[in-house]
């Protein structure tokens, strides 16, 4: 071996070396983080979500191409709020909503990531907008109309578009990183909290729901926007909100501020 060689394997060994030593202390303070996390009692996700987004994030598909929904969104809106929503902020099952505006190039992207993260996951045959794994765990895919064509046909699961889907693509999403039972962080990125809530409302209300669902849909969008008005102020329940509020929302809106009695913060 010429010194040419000789020089590269050396700075070779010695870069492993450091990236070993980094990635050691590293786990070290995230074990103490989420030690610290847990004695906080701060909101915590269920261990089987947590690949998935761990997943998702690898391959830059949160906040591009994929949104959490349904109740594990909570969480995420927990710490926006740098507090606690009286809610249930974990689940059996795991939601994800398509929010991809050109299509990808990989014709399976959702699958693939499913599959990295357990082989096991196959297609529910009576529900093919929905994931299964081995130990039942659900994953179900949601989309709006609008952005159904950038997912490929040939991706699963086959999420059936539903227009009530278009008001979680409105407004800014929340962008956080929660604690999971197992110890393990995942990032989380959810719809705008006061979309995400006049959508539980809506949902509470619609016959098609299933009549043991809708109370929590009721609870949780009554909550989310309380905690809204008190302690996100990035996120105003003004003037320029309540224009854009579409018609079908309208009524939740107002029921929610005629009775809320949750004080709005100032914005200064």
């Amino acid at each position: 071996m010429d010194a040419t060689r000789e020089a590269e394997l050396k700075a070779y060994r010695e870069k492993k070396t450091e990236l070993k030593e980094r990635g050691s202390i590293l786990q070290s303070n995230l074990a103490e983080s989420a030690a610290l996390y847990r004695a906080l009692r701060l909101p915590l996700l269920s261990s089987d979500a947590g690949p998935i987004l761990r997943e998702c994030d690898r391959r830059d598909l949160l906040g591009t191409h994929l949104v959490v929904v349904g109740t594990n969104a909570i969480a995420a809106y927990m710490i926006e709020a740098n507090g606690f929503i009286l809610l249930p902020d974990e689940t059996e099952d795991f939601d994800l909503a398509w929010i991809a505006t050109e299509q990808e190039a990989s014709e399976q992207t959702v699958w693939q990531m499913l599959k990295a993260v357990d082989p096991t996951f196959t297609i529910n045959s009576e529900r093919d907008f929905q994931a299964r794994n081995a130990r039942a765990y659900e994953v179900e895919l949601l989309v709006a109309p609008s952005r159904a064509g950038t997912l490929s046909g040939r991706d699963q699961p086959r999420p059936i578009p539903l227009p009530e889907q278009e008001w979680l693509l409105l407004g800014r999403p929340v962008d956080q990183v929660i604690g999971c039972r197992d110890g393990s962080p995942a990032r989380i990125v959810a719809p705008d909290p006061r979309w995400f809530a006049l959508h539980k409302l809506w949902m509470s209300q619609q016959a098609k729901r299933n009549p043991l669902k809708r109370p929590k849909d009721r609870k949780q969008g009554l909550a989310l926007l309380d905690a809204v008005a008190e302690a996100m102020p990035h996120y105003p329940l003004d003037a320029a909100f309540e224009a854009a509020i579409p018609s079908e929302l309208q009524d939740c809106f107002d029921n929610w501020q005629n009775n809320t009695t949750a004080q709005r913060r100032s914005d200064w």
